[in-house]
């Protein structure tokens, strides 16, 4: 018998955004999964440490962003670990935790997909998981590079084509350090949070709807 359908979804979420939010809830949909954990990563190796918001904020800026969806569900396992995190790692926590009958669906972007090579273990990564790689429509995979490190990677690999949603971490981050709106960029909850804590502001920089004094 097979075990429950569990999907995971790792990064550093840097800010959490709403084209984070649609990639899980399609993938849910349309894998008929019963839950999906978003699994912040404490110490992602692959960027650098002084451009990572902390670890604490980045988790409670998830946990807003999945409030009211019973699917979603946040995993602490990353931050719980000492050292890199590493989602051959993570898969390994969730395996031990959640029994060796579930069926783990490992969600991950077309970037990420690509840079696959250079992950730690990424067979192992496979073995544990299904790896479902959400691409734009047209995107052309390098197979021959997978499987390189993943053996039958066309077998073991899906691509769930979803419309590219031109949001990123990266560009709200830029905004808020301009001081420009993020809204319907990310949830209510964590715009307010980002506003509220100061974050990604430039040094200097007052925080946006504050009012400024006029001579």
């Amino acid at each position: 018998m097979s075990g429950r359908k569990l999907g995971v979804f790792g990064g550093t979420f840097d800010p959490i955004h709403l084209g984070h939010l649609i990639i899980a809830e399609e993938a849910a949909e349309r894998l008929g999964l019963e839950k999906v954990f978003f699994v912040p990563a404490k110490d992602p190796w692959r960027k650098p440490r002084h451009d990572v918001a902390d670890a604490g904020e980045r988790l409670e800026m998830v946990r807003l962003a999945v409030e009211g969806n019973a699917r979603f569900s946040v995993s602490k396992v990353d931050m719980e670990r000492e050292g890199p995190s590493y989602s051959v790692d993570t898969l390994e926590d969730l395996r031990r935790s959640e029994g060796a009958s579930a069926e783990f669906h490992f969600i991950l972007g077309y970037d990420a997909l690509a840079d696959l090579p250079n992950w730690r273990e990424p067979g192992r990564l496979a073995d544990i998981a299904r790896l479902v790689a959400v691409v734009r429509p047209g995107y052309r995979v390098d197979w021959r590079a997978l499987e390189t490190v993943v053996t039958s990677a066309k077998e073991r690999i899906s691509l769930l084509e979803i419309p590219e949603v031109g949001i990123s971490s990266t560009e709200l981050r830029r905004r808020v350090a301009e001081g420009r709106s993020i809204r319907y960029w990310a949830p209510e909850s964590v715009d307010a949070y980002i506003r509220s804590q100061g974050l990604y502001r430039a040094p200097g920089k007052p925080p946006r709807g504050a009012r400024t004094a006029h001579p």
